[in-house]
């Protein structure tokens, strides 16, 4: 991985297929957090967007939380119970503090997540790019963060705040828009509808010539449902607050590993699992 004070580039096969921004800079409304962007296939072709015209604060891949006990980092505006979306000067922003590790295909990150002065959140992040095949590698990413507040903290969502279906807030990769919406299935269900909100061992949004295929690689990652959106935008995540918001006591670590299978071409089922056991396995 060769890198500057403030970038990372992740490579497979000698191959550069990300690149990681530690200190973006953007405005405190986006929610300022490190990001993996652009992300792309062997071959090159490009699946992520950033600050793109339709949500200004979707930044490529990472990890983006709505509500931590009403702070946003997410971006964006704040839902509010019989309110709606409301612009709030609640923004936190995650900051890089150190890598721990690097390597050309991966790393280990230490982030403090901070809001209204204080830090409410450690996290360490781990990421790791491995070949599967000549047109697939995988992105292993792993984060855990730690209450290191002396009160309770909880995580929600604008569903656990009273908005049905958008229970978005973890792992988030805003996949790249095209001309037409990307297809999505998983093992047994086809369609946006199908697949979102609910849970399955891996999903897949397949474009122009890409293939996405994301598996939850812990049985508590594999018991949040997926967040999924085709037509109004194409973007993939896994629901940290579904039904309820998700307490972290004092002291206490919530961790979430998501492996996402990047591959030219446009994979069909047999296909995509195939390469996901390949991938998640130990």
């Amino acid at each position: 991985m060769t890198s500057s004070n403030d970038t990372a580039v992740l490579r497979v096969a000698g191959r550069p297929v990300g690149r990681y921004v530690t200190r973006p800079e953007l405005s405190v409304r986006l929610s300022p957090r490190p990001y993996l962007h652009p992300v792309t296939t062997l071959s090159g072709t490009a699946v992520t967007e950033l600050s793109p015209a339709d949500h200004a604060h979707h930044l490529g891949v990472g990890v983006a939380v709505p509500d931590v006990e009403g702070f946003n980092f997410w971006g964006g505006r704040t839902y509010v119970r019989d309110q709606g979306p409301t612009e709030l000067d609640n923004h936190g922003t995650q900051r890089h503090v150190t890598f721990q590790l690097r390597d050309p295909d991966g790393f280990v990150e230490e982030l403090r997540w901070v809001a209204a002065g204080g830090e409410l959140l450690r996290e360490r992040r781990t990421v790791a790019a491995t070949e599967l095949t000549d047109q697939a590698w995988a992105l292993d990413l792993t984060f855990s963060l730690t209450n290191v507040t002396k009160d309770p903290l909880s995580i929600g969502s604008p569903a656990t705040n009273g908005r049905p279906g958008a229970a978005y807030g973890g792992f988030f990769w805003r996949a790249r828009k095209e001309a037409t919406p990307p297809d999505v299935f998983t093992a047994g269900t086809e369609g946006e509808t199908e697949a979102h909100g609910h849970r399955a061992d891996w999903l897949a949004l397949t474009g122009t010539g890409w293939t996405l295929v994301f598996a939850g690689a812990t049985e508590q990652t594999r018991r949040d449902p997926w967040f999924v959106r085709t037509g109004e935008y194409p973007g993939v995540g896994s629901s940290l607050a579904h039904d309820e918001r998700l307490p972290i006591p004092p002291g206490e670590t919530v961790v979430r590993r998501v492996v996402t299978v990047v591959a030219d071409g446009r994979l069909g089922r047999d296909a995509a699992a195939a390469l996901v056991r390949k991938a998640v396995s130990p």
